[in-house]
């Protein structure tokens, strides 16, 4: 493990190398052009849900199956436990314009990279688009916990 980030040293190159493939699935399957996305949204070509569908079944099977075959993650060493997040206001919110966005660009996040790859250049602006809005509610956020930090006049 290197020492200065405790992480393995092939973290960083397999991270690399399993989102190429991921953008190169994408591109080949045509799930990186956002015309294809929208006529899934517009119910006018199903191949999505057979991508998304897919992917589900290889992701239940691994967090099924690798945490009874190994105690933890390979290159971090960190145990396998599931993260439970509560379904709120903010899942609900940000799942919402999650999808707002998703519809109106015709692409998510993960796939807009790759539809550079394949051409689509005017995708930088619903990337640019994604970078604000990030970078809004970073700041939303913090200027929220500011205020919660914030001292109270108290009543002495």
């Amino acid at each position: 493990m290197s020492a200065n980030t405790g992480r393995h040293p092939l973290f960083l190159p397999v991270i690399l190398v399993g989102g190429l493939i991921f953008g190169f699935g994408l591109g080949f399957s045509q799930m990186a052009r956002p015309e294809v996305v929208l006529d899934f949204l517009t119910f006018e070509d199903l191949g999505l849900l057979f991508v998304m569908g897919g992917g589900s079944v290889v992701a239940g099977l691994a967090f099924w199956v690798v945490p009874r075959l190994r105690d933890g993650a390979p290159l971090t060493g960190r145990s396998y436990r599931r993260r439970l997040k509560s379904f709120d206001r903010r899942v609900l919110v940000g799942g919402s314009i999650f999808g707002v966005g998703w519809g109106l660009a015709g692409i998510c996040p993960g796939a807009a990279y790759a539809s550079l790859g394949v051409g689509n250049w005017p995708i930088l602006y619903a990337i640019a688009g994604m970078f604000l809005g990030a970078y809004a509610q970073g700041v939303w956020r913090s200027h929220r916990a500011d205020d919660s930090a914030s001292p109270t006049p108290s009543d002495d």
